[in-house]
């Protein structure tokens, strides 16, 4: 006959038994809602809001542009919302999962995400004189960006014990990482390259290595960006007009100085939803690099402020998930994360309103595109689970349960 389960010979406490899976949500949630962490639901509706306003943007950046060239005009918004869809299931993925696990599969994920960088340089599709993509079907792959949160994961893991492991593992990873950063240079792509540095030469400095380690990284990551500039005609091409783009206004300035036009044209309140006249085909990639410049002309100086206010908020909620963090892995990679989120915001918009020289990298949850739009989410996923494992309410494995279920 089959044991009955008797609750008075349970081995765990009744505060720490694992939630049922009723009504409660938890049967889709890590946790019950009303159990969550403060900062994790900040996080959540935030990341909710995010994605909402995302899609309002990049509907009002892209439905001319698509209704004369796809006839169509909700034709990218479709397409997004096919993405948003996919990278709402990383996103829970990412908080279900427990960081551990993800930890493991990190060494894995960096390796085959390198091995796919190499392949556009061999079989990779061209636009704008860079191999940035491998075209699967239907379906374009952009392995540098896919990639983003499994470099966050395995520098968390290498730099929260560096003084614990030997040189030839720190050689071995900061080799991979090397051949990452050289990898996508050769795309070329100096944007990514150079916020996949940043990145971890920030995780580093939060894990307190050396500081002539990392003013030694910090100048090889100058000499390298800047033989990529001088080789790379285009990228010095960029740099120059960044300089003075007005100068040749018609040609390699052209992209600037129509972004700095809707800027200027939002004035203080904006034109309104839907109502920006650089998008008609004026302003270049106005739905992916550059969808900034059309907030800005919709929504204004107050618009602009508004969202910088968001980005600063959501820094700030970030940065307190890290600092409640139990464990120097968890707290690297929640500021691996913030920094990957928030820094990736802030670059965009620098280049759009003409703070930086022009770069390929998109607005998070807001330019269009899917691989940028997964990668981000699942950031924002781990940076919940963070958030969730922080407040020590994580379930217990399903092995233990079990184990204490008998």
């Amino acid at each position: 006959m089959a044991r009955t389960a008797d609750p008075s010979r349970s081995s765990a406490p009744a505060n720490k038994r694992p939630p049922s899976r009723g009504a409660n949500g938890a049967g889709l949630l890590p946790l019950p809602w009303h159990q969550w962490p403060a900062e994790a639901r900040l996080l959540l509706g935030m990341v909710a809001l995010w994605s909402v306003i995302g899609l309002l943007v990049l509907t009002s950046a892209s439905w001319w542009v698509a209704e004369r060239e796809m006839g169509d005009g909700a034709f990218y918004l479709k397409r997004q919302l096919i993405w948003m869809g996919a990278s709402w299931g990383l996103l829970w993925l990412g908080l279900r999962t427990s960081l551990r696990r993800w930890l493991h599969l990190a060494p894995l994920g960096l390796w085959v995400g390198i091995v796919l960088i190499a392949a556009t340089l061999v079989m990779g599709s061209t636009v704008n004189g860079a191999s940035r993509w491998l075209v699967v079907g239907p379906i374009q792959v952009q392995p540098s960006e896919l990639v983003k949160p499994f470099v966050v994961l395995q520098g968390a893991a290498l730099f929260a014990h560096w003084r614990r492991i030997g040189a030839d593992q720190k050689l071995l990873w900061l080799g991979v990482f090397g051949a990452l950063i050289l990898l996508i240079l050769k795309q070329p792509n100096l944007s990514t390259a150079a916020l996949s540095g940043l990145l971890l030469w920030l995780m580093a400095l939060a894990a307190g290595l050396s500081l002539p380690l990392l003013l030694g990284a910090a100048a090889g990551g100058g000499v390298l960006g800047t033989a990529s500039i001088l080789v790379n005609e285009y990228q010095r091409l960029r740099v120059v007009s960044f300089l003075d783009p007005w100068r040749d206004a018609q040609g390699d300035g052209y992209q600037l100085v129509q972004s700095l036009m809707a800027i200027g044209s939002g004035g203080f309140l904006g034109e309104g939803f839907g109502l920006s006249t650089q998008k008609l085909q004026y302003l270049p990639i106005q739905s992916t690099d550059f969808i900034f410049a059309v907030f800005a002309e919709e929504f204004g100086f107050v618009g602009s402020v508004v969202l910088l206010l968001f980005l600063l908020l959501f820094g700030f909620v970030g940065l307190r998930v890290a600092l409640s963090c139990r464990s120097n892995q968890q707290r690297l990679i929640a500021i691996g994360c913030t920094t990957l989120l928030v820094g990736q915001s802030i670059l965009n918009i620098a280049v759009a309103s003409g703070s930086m020289p022009t770069t390929g990298l998109p607005l998070p949850l807001i330019s269009y595109g899917g691989n940028s739009l997964m990668a981000s989410l699942l950031v924002c996923g781990l940076l919940i689970r963070c958030s969730l494992e922080a407040g020590g309410l994580a379930p217990t494995p399903r092995r233990r349960r079990t184990a204490a279920a008998r």
